[in-house]
């Protein structure tokens, strides 16, 4: 799995580099200040946030008439349109822009109806609530019940004017928003993705790898962190995949993607692997943690060593996962079960079943049909 070329020529790839090195240059204890808070991302996101805030702040007492009366929504329409990704801005400001205005429009048929008093506060908020449960409205719902009670209570009887106000700054704000999110180093997750997706390979190869040691030792084994370790694999798994939906979303309308590029449709196909090579994994740590602890499950012991070997080459073929040379650790993997096949089915008895072992070859073998299919749709 190989990370985009960083040397990438682009503005944008200079000016991302040329901060990293100053962050890199910052004392130490600033930087791990600065982890704690959320990395650079997160410092990068407050000062585009302030940026937006401060301009959406200065073009709002520019607008004309009544509406330059409420500049103040300006900021906050950017305030709540900056994500960390450029599609999730665009997608929860029209959200929250949607909310507003059906908020709005809810506010004032209620006053030309209503008219009010304090029976209309309560059935505003009641009919805000409901009206909020519509489908897609997304972060737009919370706004529906308070932006009807900003215009019923703030607006009063100007409500014309707040209401048109409260709108257009919003809007005025959140264009000014979306438009320094594109513009200013929107962020690409890619990095993190190759991270965490060696990370899962790593881990996971590893635990085959600190299996198949257990299984020659003496039971029980001193080392014993891996039987308790399948579950921190799948959860591995969980994250790494909000990882790769995390960078699909922010190359999304995202200028700098013409410069630094990555193929995600393998990525995906990677952790796809990877999931179903957790999943068995952990089943197989299940099994052999209760062969080894617990004395209703038993393997024949002339299958240990067979066993430990197939581990160990299943453990080398998800080392090589997109890698060259892939297709012979698969080979060396497929031989070692095959030899592993042979020794469990001269070495079942009754004293010594072939529950525990068979379900150990068959969760191997789905890891190596996994990353077999895999290997055959790269090909094609």
């Amino acid at each position: 799995m190989t990370e985009p070329d960083a040397a990438q020529a682009g503005t944008p790839g200079r000016l991302a580099r040329s901060i990293g090195r100053f962050v890199d240059g910052l004392p130490a204890p600033v930087r791990k200040f600065g982890q704690q808070l959320g990395g650079w991302q997160r410092i990068q996101l407050a000062f585009k946030t302030a940026l937006a805030c401060g301009i959406a702040w200065v073009i709002a007492r520019q607008l004309p008439g009544e509406v330059a009366d409420y500049p103040y929504y300006a900021p906050l329409g950017a305030l709540i349109s900056m994500y960390s990704t450029v599609a999730d801005s665009v997608k929860t400001s029209l959200q929250t822009l949607a909310g507003l205005l059906l908020g709005i429009a809810l506010a004032w048929v209620l006053l030309l109806t209503v008219g009010l008093h304090v029976l209309t506060v309560s059935l505003l908020v009641f009919l805000g609530v409901l009206v909020a449960g519509l489908p897609r409205l997304g972060a737009g719902r919370d706004w529906v019940p308070m932006a009807a009670l900003f215009v019923l209570l703030v607006g009063g009887s100007d409500a014309g004017d707040y209401s048109l106000g409260y709108a257009v700054q919003m809007a005025v704000g959140v264009l000014v928003g979306i438009t320094v999110n594109f513009l200013l180093i929107p962020p690409l997750n890619f990095s993190a993705v190759g991270r965490s997706l060696q990370q899962l390979q790593s881990d996971l190869a590893g635990q085959l790898e600190e299996m198949a040691e257990a299984l020659l030792e003496d039971w029980p084994p001193e080392r014993d962190e891996w039987a308790s370790n399948g579950e921190n694999i799948v959860r591995l798994s969980e994250q790494v995949r909000q990882a790769v939906q995390t960078a699909d979303r922010s190359r999304k309308a995202n200028p700098r993607r013409r410069f630094h590029d990555r193929d995600l449709e393998a990525d995906w196909s990677n952790l796809r692997t990877l999931e179903r090579a957790a999943f068995n994994t952990q089943d197989i740590t299940e099994v052999l943690g209760a062969v080894i602890w617990d004395d209703h499950l038993r393997i024949p012991e002339p299958v240990l060593e067979p066993m430990s070997e197939a581990l160990k080459a299943s453990a080398a073929a998800v080392r090589s996962l997109a890698a060259d040379d892939l297709q012979e650790k698969l080979d060396a993997a497929d031989a070692a079960q095959q030899q592993l096949g042979r020794k469990l089915a001269g070495a079942v008895t009754e004293e010594t079943p072939a529950t525990a072992a068979g379900y150990v070859v068959v969760s191997l073998d789905r890891i190596l049909s996994t990353m077999r299919r895999q290997l055959s749709d790269s090909k094609d």
